[in-house]
């Protein structure tokens, strides 16, 4: 049990974070409700929405409040935010505290190296002004009435501040941090990402620590939670890929095309019943990614690319995952 502080006090709660925790990164016009579904089916121990700007909440957009939903499955879930503008935070907070039955986690992005977010002084911006990350997370704790509160950061703006991104982060009120291992400006270099600085700032705070970056394969996750020493690990856009790594990572899942062609099918459906049909149209970004590596995936792309009808889109996941096979 842990100590934790609210408005009414002091309290005990059970920790977040377990051995060997999965979870799922939030990914930008990816992971919404139908592919979080998927994926907490797979195993993934710990889902988050995508990163909603604190304007947006603070001022109600309908879209916005859509990426609030979440499915029965998601226990617990994560709901990510990006701002840096105390007054609109508090505003924001103060709308999402409505939704504290269905939500367990609130979570600060500091790490959103897209220009529209960290231009604006939000994302992995704040990780130029430490001193203002930390007082935006004592705002949140204070204001928030969901239990649990993690911030994701890089490993610096332009440079890399392992140990001082660790010493800010001591004294902050979260119950868990998740560490991309890359600065801003290093973008998704594969080349650069760096799990020596992840294990430093695990040897230096006290909080849980997850890892996130180049995370693919059940090796790859042992290698990398055995050297860093974290408590766990985020898997991003490898799951857009094979939303059962987290099986795979689990209980060593074989990948199979018939396998692909259930998960399509079923995510497909998903996403009709909670978009409508223009789900089609958004579902072809997942169908180029569940089709890679397979025999006339190219093809199937582009005729995939060209259909709006949902019968029209099932029936053409039916005939191709039902007819093809990996590559050699």
């Amino acid at each position: 049990m842990i100590k934790s502080h609210t408005k009414k006090g002091l309290y005990l709660k059970e920790p977040i974070i377990k051995p060997n925790t999965l979870m799922l990164a939030p990914l930008a016009g990816y992971s919404d409700l139908p592919f979080r579904e998927v994926v907490k089916k797979f195993g993934a121990d710990i889902t988050v929405s995508e990163m909603i700007s604190v304007h947006a909440l603070a001022f109600q957009n309908k879209k916005t409040i859509k990426m609030i939903e979440k499915s029965p499955l998601e226990n617990p879930f994560a709901l990510q935010i990006a701002g840096n503008d105390f007054e609109i935070i508090q505003r924001a907070v103060e709308f999402l505290n409505q939704f504290r039955d269905s939500i367990q986690i609130l979570d600060l992005n500091c790490g959103c190296p897209a220009p529209k977010v960290s231009s604006h002084g939000s994302g992995s911006s704040l990780l130029k002004d430490l001193n203002k990350l930390v007082k935006i997370l004592n705002l949140l704790r204070k204001i928030s009435l969901f239990p649990y509160l993690s911030v994701k950061v890089r490993l610096g703006f332009d440079k890399k501040i392992p140990l001082e991104i660790a010493k800010a982060l001591s004294d902050s009120p979260i119950d868990y941090v998740v560490v991309h291992g890359r600065t801003k400006s290093d973008g998704y270099k594969k080349d650069k990402i760096d799990y020596d600085s992840i294990k430093i700032i695990k040897e230096n705070i006290p909080h849980p620590l997850i890892a996130n970056g180049e995370i693919n394969s059940p090796e790859t996750a042992k290698k990398v939670q055995e050297f860093t020493g974290a408590d766990g690990i985020m898997i991003g856009r490898s799951a857009i890929e094979k939303p059962w790594i987290f099986t795979q990572i689990k209980n060593n899942l074989e990948e199979s095309v018939e396998l692909r062609k259930q998960v399509a099918l079923e995510h497909f459906d998903r996403t009709i019943e909670f978009r409508g049909d223009y789900g089609a149209i958004m579902f072809r970004k997942n169908l180029h990614a569940y089709s890679k590596g397979l025999k006339g995936a190219s093809e199937f792309r582009s005729k995939v690319n060209a259909i709006t009808n949902p019968t029209a889109m099932r029936e053409e996941i039916l005939n191709f995952f039902s007819h093809s096979d990996f590559e050699n």
